[in-house]
């Protein structure tokens, strides 16, 4: 039986820093209004120059680095975006030629904030089927490139970032089981509902969102996805060691671990210091709680995504 396991994690924030206070200073909002609401201090925001495939690039040398495995033994490149360098080709195909390697298989996902997790599902199966060997999965997000910066709302949500991880095949479990969901009935509740058709702006390019309508359906279907992804593994929640929940809203992430029965002390929250970085925000968090010695080696992890789609899914993975 072939299985595939997480053998390196890597991550990248840009320099830009912006706090709460930055945004007081152009906004009718402060720094207690944003913290009470969301638990958000501060966010990344990339340079002009900076694309996604640029943040994916930093996020995987340090994945690859810490795997101790070469760019061109990777066979299988996934990108996890909402915001591509391009419409094509593919941010998958611009980071294969930034890693100067050929030949592998990349493609971009597009399930906005549970992009990881459908990539990291994606290469899972990929490599147990036997025709890949070791695959970097990739969530990476320049945000600050579709919002509104006059809606406090929203543009004082979400950041840029990446993070890495690097899937290797083997013979011991690594990913138990993952479970994907998407309901598109939702989709008005969170989406940048504009396109380009002939050279022009149709729709509006900023994002969208209904708060309150987000808050409770996220919490509801994350719940739903954490006990049907340990009941495919066969476990429990008392197997599970960390929970990592894609980094919206401390109030989200605090409400669905107390409704799956997951103690605080589990649950991984750095949306205090990302803020919001969509498909980014599960790798990023994993990787900063790996390298803080926090998360160890043969421990139990959940990785839970929820976004616009709606869609949202969960894996359940052992380091």
């Amino acid at each position: 039986m072939i299985y595939s396991r997480i053998v390196g994690t890597g991550s990248y924030l840009p320099p830009k820093v912006m706090t709460n206070h930055d945004f007081a200073a152009r906004l009718e909002t402060s720094d207690a209004w944003i913290r009470e609401r969301t638990g958000i201090v501060q966010r990344h925001i990339a340079d002009k120059s900076q694309t996604s495939s640029d943040l994916a690039l930093e996020a995987a040398r340090q994945a690859l680095k810490a795997a101790d495995v070469k760019a061109d033994a990777i066979d299988l490149i996934i990108v996890a975006t909402s915001t591509p360098d391009f419409v094509f080709p593919s941010t998958a195909c611009l980071l294969q030629a930034k890693l100067g390697t050929k030949g592998s298989a990349a493609f971009d996902v597009q399930a906005v904030c549970s992009g990881f997790v459908y990539g990291l599902a994606t290469a899972d199966a990929m490599i147990k089927s036997g025709a890949y060997k070791k695959a970097l999965v990739i969530g990476a997000e320049v945000f600050s490139r579709i919002l509104d910066w006059n809606d406090r709302g929203t543009c004082v949500l979400f950041g840029d970032g990446a993070g890495a991880v690097v899937l290797a095949a083997g013979d011991k479990p690594g990913i138990h089981a993952s479970v994907l969901r998407a309901d598109g009935s939702y989709a008005g509740i969170l989406s940048v509902p504009g396109n380009v058709c002939g050279g022009n702006i149709t729709g509006s390019p900023f994002l969208q969102m209904d708060g309150q309508a987000v808050f409770k359906f996220a919490v509801r279907v994350l719940d739903e996805s954490a006990r049907e992804t340990l009941a495919a593994a066969g476990m429990k929640v008392e197997d599970v060691d960390w929970l990592i929940p894609h980094q919206a809203n401390v109030r989200i992430l605090e409400a669905t671990a107390r409704k799956a029965g997951i103690a605080r002390e589990k649950l991984v929250v750095t949306v205090d210091h990302h803020g919001n970085t969509s498909a980014a925000s599960v790798p990023l968090a994993l990787d900063e709680y790996i390298r803080a010695g926090k998360i160890r080696p043969g421990e139990r992890v959940l990785l839970q995504g929820v976004g616009g789609g709606f869609t949202w899914g969960s894996s359940l993975v052992t380091l």
